[in-house]
């Protein structure tokens, strides 16, 4: 069981199924792969709501370079792909910034950069980011 607490902008995306994946710095117990996520927003105060419960899909290690690159378990992220990352993620873009850009502006600015951290999936099959890790990870040397 975990619970996901989410930032007033993201909960109308969570709630509506619309936003599916959430990025998390990493836990003493990190999320694993079948387990219940618990959805909420406004923790900790008299506002605190529940949006939703799934059950987690995948988690998979991620990081975020100081220079914009996104690393998920070791796969470096295509520049085409990271917009449509970010999308996913419930950053819209501005006519001043790209969805990935405000994404890489919120995390320098909330967690500091370089990120570490997981990348939760729920609601998704994720067959094809595997797939996708699979191609693009270095070979380990011996």
């Amino acid at each position: 069981m975990a619970l996901l607490n989410y930032k007033k902008q993201f909960a109308p995306l969570v709630e509506s199924g619309e936003k599916k994946q959430t990025i998390r710095a990493m836990r003493k117990y990190p999320i694993k792969e079948g387990e219940t996520l618990y959805h909420y927003t406004g923790c900790r105060t008299k506002q605190a709501r529940k949006l939703k419960v799934s059950k987690c899909t995948g988690a998979f290690n991620l990081v975020i370079t100081i220079g914009g690159n996104i690393y998920v378990e070791g796969a470096v992220m295509m520049e085409s792909m990271k917009r449509f990352f970010a999308h996913a993620d419930g950053f819209r873009g501005t006519a001043d910034l790209s969805e990935w850009g405000q994404m890489l502006h919120f995390f320098r600015t909330v967690h500091g950069l370089p990120f570490e951290g997981q990348l939760i999936l729920w609601d998704q099959p994720v067959d094809s980011i595997r797939e996708y890790i699979k191609r693009h990870t270095p070979e380990k040397s011996e």
